[in-house]
C-alpha cells in the first residue's frame, strides 16, 4: 500500500475529468467502511491513500491552483495518510446550525486530546496533528480535527484478532460518547497497517 502522494500521482485536470465519476464512485463506496458516528455531532472519518488522493484531486480541480498548489496540497494532506503503524482520523463536528454549531464548539475546548481506541483490554490514546491550533486561545474547539492513532506490533496484531472489540471514544466531559466499529470498517482498517 502507498504512504505518500507524490506530483507523479497526480492527473493532469482534463485526465482526471475522464476519470472523476468513476474514481469518486469507487472511493465513496470504499469510505462506507471508514466512517464512524460517535455521538450526535461528531463522526470520524478514517484517512487512507485512496482518500487523500481523492482530496488532493477535488482540490486542485475546484482552485485550479497548479503546481504551486499542488505542493500546499501534498504537504496538507500526506500526513493524514497512515504510515503503516497508525490509523488516522478526520473527525468532523457536523451541526448545521451556525448558531447550535458555535454554542457546542465552545465547550469542547482541548477535545482534540480526547480521542482515544479501545480493543484487547487496552487504550491507544489519539494525537493532534502537529503544527495545527484545534482549540482557539478562547476555549472554542475547531470542527474539523485531525487525529493519529499509532499503534505498536502487538497493538496491531490485537486489533487484526476477529474476535476483538474495538470501540471508539471521546472522553472530554463535555463530550462523552463512544461507538463499537463495524467488523467490516475494522477489516478495512486493519488493511492500512503494514
Amino acid at each position: 500500500m502507498k504512504r505518500q502522494l507524490t506530483k507523479a500521482d497526480i492527473l493532469p485536470l482534463d485526465e482526471y475529468e475522464h476519470v472523476r465519476g468513476e474514481k469518486r464512485r469507487a472511493i465513496i463506496a470504499a469510505k462506507i467502511n471508514r466512517r464512524l458516528a460517535v455521538g450526535p455531532y461528531a463522526t470520524f472519518y478514517f484517512e487512507n491513500y485512496d482518500t487523500m488522493w481523492l482530496q488532493v484531486h477535488e482540490m486542485l480541480r475546484i482552485e485550479k491552483g497548479g503546481d504551486e498548489q499542488l505542493k500546499d496540497e501534498l504537504q496538507a494532506y500526506n500526513p493524514l495518510i497512515p504510515n503503516g503503524h497508525e490509523l488516522v482520523a478526520t473527525v468532523m463536528f457536523e451541526i448545521e446550525d451556525p448558531a447550535r454549531r458555535a454554542t457546542v464548539l465552545a465547550t469542547l475546548g482541548g477535545i482534540e486530546n480526547r480521542m482515544e481506541l479501545r480493543f484487547a483490554g487496552g487504550t491507544i490514546g489519539g494525537q493532534a496533528e502537529r503544527d495545527l491550533d484545534y482549540t482557539s486561545t478562547e476555549g472554542k474547539a475547531s470542527s474539523v480535527q485531525f487525529v493519529h492513532f499509532p499503534f505498536t506490533p502487538a497493538q496491531i496484531k490485537a486489533f487484526r484478532e476477529p474476535r476483538a472489540e474495538v470501540t471508539v471514544a471521546i472522553t472530554h466531559p463535555a463530550y462523552g460518547h463512544m461507538a463499537i466499529m463495524p467488523q467490516p470498517m475494522k477489516l478495512a482498517l486493519a488493511a492500512d497497517f503494514n
